[in-house]
């Protein structure tokens, strides 16, 4: 029987991957985490780049794998990893974007108030852990930073994790953007655990610098490209509008789970009141939010209609961004000119100007620092001790600001 549940999935970016443990098929096997299989890793992304299709169920798949390298890295090491920790820190990375709804980040926080896709995993966790109970109970302590081995935590959520490496070569691979590869198996090969912290060998430094370039370059070309910023927003704005129209009580498509979502305001707190809200929410997916889309485009309400045809058209707003904020001036004739294009209320132009703030932060010193461990046995912060000066200047995060708005207006600003 355990035989049977150590598949092999081959992966695009990897080749032929196993479920490491038995323990993981039965979550594998579970409607929460093959919802994964209908949401878009990358969003809206597809509408820039066609090939960025692939989907979280994905990448969970390929975070596991790399875990399993990973152990096995560290254990040829010395690094004690008992059977146990190594199914748990396995289980935290497997599930660790199950609470991701429809087109992952683009819709966090749209559908569910004031809650972020983590604390939405944690909740699924404890729900899936009827199944594997000590195994998950040993995930969650890990996946909240709680369990007595700090380095396992790293390697789920930190600024080296296994996360990070998989979605930076897989967006990579989908998306065509060849800058964002990485040599996970090179930095893989050189972690180590020294004072309970994850570290990396000395010679490992150079695919670090390298790991760390990728990673702005994928943000600002692929994750923050601004015509992807674009499809977002106006992702966003529909939904918006469609749950203005439903909480006033006006008729509005969309699928049972959908409506609920659309009829009445959700917070964090709404998930331990209602037992049944999480089921409806792992009942959403892309596909949901899409085909109420296609049908909300002959809706009555002008603005959603509109706002929903130009999407499915891949009709979007222009996009301007900079460095520094707009002018209010600025800002307010698009506003204007914007009114005057569709026939709109004053109050009625924020659904087609779109402002708003981007970052990224190349390093974050704030999410834990890359230590390097030198062959003096000094451990380092890697900024302090990389010959890549940019590094230093990568751990400021970079603010744009933006402006979406339609294209005919455009026009007429710059005739």
């Amino acid at each position: 029987m355990g035989q049977n549940k150590l598949k092999i999935f081959n992966d695009p970016v990897y080749g032929f991957i196993n479920v490491l443990y038995p323990s993981l098929f039965d979550i594998l096997e579970s409607s929460y985490f093959q919802r994964l299989r209908r949401i878009k890793q990358l969003g809206l992304t597809h509408l820039v780049y066609p090939g960025a299709l692939h989907t979280r169920f994905q990448h969970a798949m390929g975070a596991m794998y790399l875990m399993g390298q990973a152990i096995d890295s560290l254990r040829t090491k010395g690094v004690e990893i008992s059977d146990e920790e190594a199914q748990g820190v396995t289980m935290a990375i497997l599930l660790h974007d199950i609470g991701h709804g429809p087109f992952s980040h683009a819709l966090e926080n749209t559908l569910v108030s004031g809650m972020d896709h983590e604390q939405l995993s944690l909740l699924f966790m404890k729900k899936l852990q009827k199944l594997q109970p000590e195994i998950i109970a040993l995930a969650i302590d890990v996946f909240l930073n709680q369990y007595h081995k700090k380095f396992l935590h790293q390697l789920v959520s930190g600024q080296l994790d296994m996360d990070r490496l998989d979605y930076l070569n897989r967006d990579s691979f989908f998306s065509g953007v060849s800058e964002g590869v990485v040599s996970y198996d090179r930095i893989i090969k050189t972690l180590n655990v020294a004072d309970d912290k994850l570290v990396t060998d000395e010679k490992g430094i150079y695919s670090l610098e390298k790991f760390i370039i990728a990673r702005r370059l994928m943000y600002w070309q692929v994750y923050l490209h601004k015509t992807v910023i674009s499809a977002e927003q106006h992702l966003i704005i529909i939904l918006q509008r469609a749950r203005e129209l439903g909480l006033e009580g006006q008729q509005i498509f969309a699928t049972p789970p959908l409506k609920r979502f659309l009829t009445q305001p959700v917070y964090a707190d709404d998930f331990q009141n209602q037992p049944d809200l999480l089921d409806d929410f792992a009942l959403l997916d892309d596909f949901d939010v899409f085909t109420s889309i296609k049908t909300w485009a002959k809706h009555p309400d002008k603005i959603l209609s509109t706002l929903c045809r130009n999407l499915v058209a891949r009709k979007l707003f222009k996009v301007e961004l900079q460095k520094d904020a707009f002018d209010v001036n600025y800002l307010h004739k698009i506003s204007e000119l914007t009114a005057i294009h569709y026939d709109l209320k004053p109050d009625e132009t924020k659904y087609f100007v779109l402002s708003g703030h981007t970052e990224n932060n190349a390093y974050d010193p704030g999410v834990g620092n890359i230590w390097i461990l030198q062959k003096n046995g000094i451990i380092s912060d890697m900024a302090e001790i990389s010959d890549q000066l940019n590094i230093r200047v990568l751990s400021n995060p970079v603010k744009k600001y933006y402006i979406c708005y339609p294209k005919e207006v455009w026009e007429k600003l710059n005739n």
